[in-house]
This record gives C-alpha cells, structure tokens and sequence, in this order.
C-alpha cells in the first residue's frame, strides 16, 4: 500500500512520542497548518514549512513526501491501517454534557479509532476527514449518552436538520445536546434540548451558537 504524506507525518511524530501541537510549536508553524497534513487535507503544503516541521522530526523533507532520504535512527513502522479500515483520531476534547466547557483547541491524543471503511462511505455516508472521536460527561442526556461516553462526531454535518444530537458551543461552553431548528423564526433559532428532563429546554438564535458537529456514533464501557 502506497503510503502518503499524512501517514508518514503521523508514524514519525508517533515514533518520537509528539503530538500535532508540539510538533507545530518545536517547528513554529500555525497548528492548524499540522493539523491539515496529518488529516489528509494539504497533500501540497509550504514547502518552507515544511522543513521546519522535517527539521524537528528529523527527517529529511522529501522522505515526508515521497518516503525517500535520511531519518535519524530508525523509520518508524509502517505498517499502515488494518486492511479495510479507516483511522479516526482522537481528540482531546471534552464535549460537556452539565455545565459546559471552553475548548481552547483540538489536539490529537492516544490512539485512533478504526471503523470500517465500508460503514464510513455507505451506512454514515460520511468524509473519514470530517470525523472525530470525543467523549462526553454529564448527566443531561441520559439515558441516551451516559457520562465517560465516546463519541463520533461528523464535522461535515453542522445543520440542525434533520434534528439529532450534536455537539455544539451554546455561548456558555461546549455541550452535547438535541437540536431541532423552530419553524419560521425570524431570525432563524434552535431549541436545545436534554434526553435527561431535569435539565429545561432552552432557545439561541443561530448566530448565537456554533455547531461542531452531529453525532453519529457512541460506544461505553461495561
């Protein structure tokens, strides 16, 4: 299997027990700059950037592109993806089901998950790129989602229709709640909404509130 860009980054910085933002601040890039490349979403980067980022890898630039030139010590194993699988990262970020929580930035933590590819494309019909795996606490949507829950969430789906469950920034913190859009509201407005009725429903206005993503998936311990 032809191995690319993203997945060379990934394994190197992996090997050497960095994650995206210490790779960005070592080389002194924007984040979001290592974030693109590790997702598969800048397959052509800054080449000067990118010397930056090969520098403090340790690696020559053109072995990240094309898997040719020196790496200090040994290459990190490239075993790639279990065959037919894809690879969702983890994020390090707490999607509040109580009282909310800011999230400064997304940074990739521990190991990613592995779906199948199949049941990304035709079940979720869904952009692996668009996919993040996050874990929830609270209590204000039980029984749907219990605290310590994990999460897919769909970055590509940022519309409350049809209604469902997403996490999203209500102007407090960051949240997992149920959103369904108020027919004919001027402007347009959201009802938020706990599976747990001890927590009341409440309204924003849609510039009032930021959508991260609808999920689409929950797995919990037993």
């Amino acid at each position: 299997m032809q191995m690319k860009l993203a997945e060379r980054l990934r394994a190197r910085a992996q090997q050497l027990a960095m994650n995206a933002r210490e790779v960005a601040e070592q080389a002194r890039v924007n984040r979001s700059f290592v974030y693109d490349i590790m997702r598969g979403r800048s397959e052509h980067p800054n080449l000067e950037k990118l010397d930056k980022i090969a520098k403090v890898l340790k690696v020559d630039r053109n072995w990240l592109l094309h898997g040719r030139g020196e790496v200090e010590g040994e290459e990190p194993d490239m075993g790639g993806e279990p065959d037919g699988f894809v690879a969702i990262p983890s994020v390090e970020v707490t999607a509040s089901m109580g009282g909310g929580k800011l999230v400064a930035d997304e940074v990739e933590t521990g190991e990613p998950y592995h779906f199948k590819s199949s049941w990304i494309t035709h079940s979720l019909r869904a952009n692996p790129a668009n996919l993040r795996i996050m874990h929830v606490e609270g209590d204000s949507m039980m029984p749907t989602l219990h605290d310590g829950d994990v999460v897919l969430v769909d970055l590509g789906r940022a519309l409350p229709t049809p209604p469902g469950i997403f996490v999203l920034f209500d102007g407090m913190g960051l949240v997992a709640k149920r959103l369904e859009h108020i027919p004919n509201s001027d402007p347009p407005q959201v009802r938020i909404i706990s599976d747990n009725t001890f927590y009341s429903p409440y309204e924003r206005t849609a510039e009032e509130i930021k959508i991260i993503g609808r999920i689409r998936w929950f797995g919990r311990e037993i």
